[in-house]
């Protein structure tokens, strides 16, 4: 009988080179230090831009850059230059982007692995084809989609001509996590936590939200006014509640104040409020601070105002006040049970 010979590694190693040539404009012919000569950037710059992008280290003498690695340095000092990115900027941009594209580029080969499994063919020969065929495709697709949201962050810009600005940040939280977590496969968590937020993404694009981040079993949405929070957040809880809606029992807090925006991302004392809310929230219920309390009601509330907040017939939501509460960095904060009248 013919015994079995060593794997043959050609097929992966010829894979890789294709994708050097699609991916990277060749094969690698360059060292680090070559590549900031022709790019006319110092190593140490150049190296601490590799460092945020989350680039391996290479050695100086170690042929690991193409082309487009100097075209990638040439186009950065040209944005120095004009004064685009200082050190500050710079360092938060380039974290951002080697931080999304990691993410994006880690799912896009997961995705491809899994139909080239699919279709049964050779991993190395599916690979390199869906590549050529699909890559092209979706480059051109992820630069639309970009260019589409950097209008909408232009647009909001050009109303709110300042970093700070006033928002409504809700957080949504899925109940029972961690319990039902542990009954499911890593396939099957990521499937069910990848519908929760398709899911939810329909309402709130449906109230011209945006969802900032999901941060595992949350997610951060921010709308630019309080009654469109104060919907999504009452619709998501109470799609959770429907024993016939597979959407999963969620809980949430609203908050809306000044926030600053920066890189894609929402900070400030508002978003900590809405999250602590959300945390003492019990299941099914939205929680709202004062700030979201006038901007709905229209008027201050007062230490010695009773409850009489239900009374208002006309508003589409009850209010209930609730006891100051005492959470993480605020011993007093007050807060309102919220939901639709019509429930």
């Amino acid at each position: 009988m013919t015994q079995p010979g060593p794997p043959d590694d050609a097929a992966p190693a010829a894979a890789l080179e294709a994708l050097e040539d699609l991916l990277l404009g060749g094969h690698p012919s360059l060292t680090r230090v070559e590549v900031c000569e022709r790019a006319g950037v110092a190593l140490e710059d150049a190296s601490h831009l590799w460092h945020l992008l989350g680039f391996p280290h290479s050695d100086d003498d170690e042929v690991a850059f193409t082309e487009t690695d100097v075209r990638s340095l040439q186009h950065t000092k040209a944005l120095i230059d004009l004064g685009i990115l200082d050190q500050e900027r710079q360092d938060g941009l380039v974290r951002t982007w080697g931080r999304s594209f990691a993410r994006l580029a880690e799912w896009q080969v997961d995705l491809l692995t899994e139909v080239s499994a699919d279709l049964g063919v050779d991993l190395a020969e599916g690979v390199t084809a869906l590549s050529e065929q699909v890559l092209p495709l979706v480059e051109d697709l992820q630069s639309i989609v970009w260019k589409r949201h950097l209008m909408g962050a232009w647009s909001r810009v050009m109303v709110s001509a300042s970093g700070e600005a006033h928002r409504a940040v809700c957080f949504v939280d899925i109940v029972g996590y961690t319990s039902r977590s542990k009954t499911m496969t890593d396939r099957e968590l990521v499937s069910w936590l990848e519908d929760f937020e398709s899911a939810a993404l329909d309402t709130v694009l449906e109230h011209d939200g945006r969802i900032i981040k999901n941060i595992g079993d949350e997610l951060l949405l921010v709308t630019d006014t309080a009654e469109q929070a104060a919907a999504i957040a009452c619709k998501l809880t109470h799609r959770g509640e429907d024993p016939d809606d597979p959407f999963p029992s969620v809980r949430a807090g609203v908050a809306y104040g000044d926030v600053v925006l920066r890189l894609g991302d929402v900070f400030g004392p508002v978003v900590n409020i809405a999250s602590r809310l959300t945390s003492v929230a019990r299941p099914g219920t939205v929680l709202i601070d004062e700030g979201t309390y006038l901007q709905l009601t229209g008027r201050e509330h007062h230490d010695d105002d009773d409850a009489r907040d239900e009374d208002d017939h006309d508003a589409p939501y009850r209010l209930r006040r609730l006891r100051r509460l005492s959470v993480k960095g605020y011993s007093r904060l007050k807060a309102w049970s919220l939901r639709p009248r019509s429930s």
